[in-house]
């Protein structure tokens, strides 16, 4: 749970913000900063980014693995090889519209934050 607060922290925080993007990840720092006994931090949301967690594979794996170091690029799915859309809202605005997409994809493939 803390590291999804941080990773939501990162994508307010280090990404340029207008519109619906805005509202729907500053509604979401809102409910995750409800249930968090730390509050929000730029700095340690980025340290947690590149934290490696073991994959069931058996290899290490964190959110740089998957979504790079430049996230206005394409990033790739480490076990089925995938592309995934850059996260930086300058190059993929939908990305943060809607929360219900934000928490769906959190839910489906960041399980181990």
């Amino acid at each position: 749970m803390l590291l999804r607060v941080f990773t939501i922290a990162c994508a307010i925080f280090l990404w340029p913000q207008v519109g619906q993007a805005e509202s729907a990840a500053r509604a979401l720092q809102k409910e995750y900063a409800t249930q968090s006994i730390v509050g929000f931090f730029a700095k340690r949301g980025g340290s947690k980014w590149d934290f490696e967690v073991q994959s069931h594979s058996g290899g290490r794996r964190s959110c740089s693995t998957r979504h790079g170091a430049d996230l206005a690029k394409t990033g790739q799915h480490i076990k089925t090889k995938k592309h995934i859309k850059p996260m930086a809202f300058s190059v993929n605005k939908e990305r943060y519209v809607k929360t219900k997409k934000i928490e769906k994809w959190f839910k489906r493939n960041c399980k181990w934050t």
